[in-house]
This record gives C-alpha cells, sequence and structure tokens, in this order.
C-alpha cells in the first residue's frame, strides 16, 4: 500500500514537471540593446535588437511570452533567448524592438504582466 502510494506520489511529480501549465506574472520592463546588438546571447544567438525578443531569469529559451503593458494596455508577442534583467525588481528585459512596440522606449521602463502562450 505506502510503495502504490510512493507510485502515485511520483508520477503525479513527473506530470506536474513535464506539463505545460500557463504561466503568469507582473512586475517591471526594461529594454537593452545598443550595447549588446550582435554579441552572443545566453542562448548561443546573436542577439538582435531589432527582433522581437527577451531576457527572462528562469522561462526557458524558446518559450513565447505575451507582454501586456499596464499602463497603454498594448500586447506584444516575443520570444525567450537571454537571461536578466539583473536590476531591482523588473522581471523582464525586452529588445529594443519589442519596447518600442510597446511604446516605453523613450520612457526605459514600464510595468508588463507576462503570460506564456
Amino acid at each position: 500500500m505506502i510503495r502504490r502510494a510512493v507510485l502515485v506520489a511520483a508520477a503525479a511529480a513527473a506530470l506536474a514537471l513535464t506539463s505545460t501549465a500557463a504561466y503568469a506574472q507582473c512586475g517591471g520592463a526594461s529594454w537593452y540593446g545598443p550595447g549588446f546588438n550582435g554579441k552572443r546571447a545566453a542562448s548561443g544567438e546573436i542577439f538582435n535588437e531589432n527582433a522581437m525578443t527577451a531576457a527572462h531569469r528562469s522561462l526557458p529559451f524558446g518559450t513565447k511570452v505575451q507582454v501586456t503593458d499596464q499602463n497603454s494596455g498594448k500586447s506584444i508577442e516575443v520570444v525567450i533567448n537571454d537571461r536578466g534583467p539583473f536590476h531591482g525588481k523588473r522581471i523582464i528585459d525586452l529588445s529594443k524592438a519589442a519596447a518600442t512596440a510597446l511604446g516605453f522606449r523613450n520612457r526605459g521602463t514600464t510595468s508588463v504582466c507576462l503570460d506564456q502562450m
């Protein structure tokens, strides 16, 4: 009986780890590009400030994320290809193109919510 309970618990844990459960997070966003353009991102890709990409501390590379600006309501889709941000309570660093599309590039930072696609 105990062995069966352990097996059931192990199977449930494995399912939870492989599940494509939705991911949502809200917090600060910033953008980067000029000093990093053409250099290798953490994923191994060459960073292109004009692509719709982003850096996140823990989401797997290649993850598609919908980013919604809480001030304007605008939403865009980006692909995670780098690690960061490592500044304060920010949750995502967007490429220059993504920041421009959301309309906050001149301000430098904004508040966003992320939803995994």
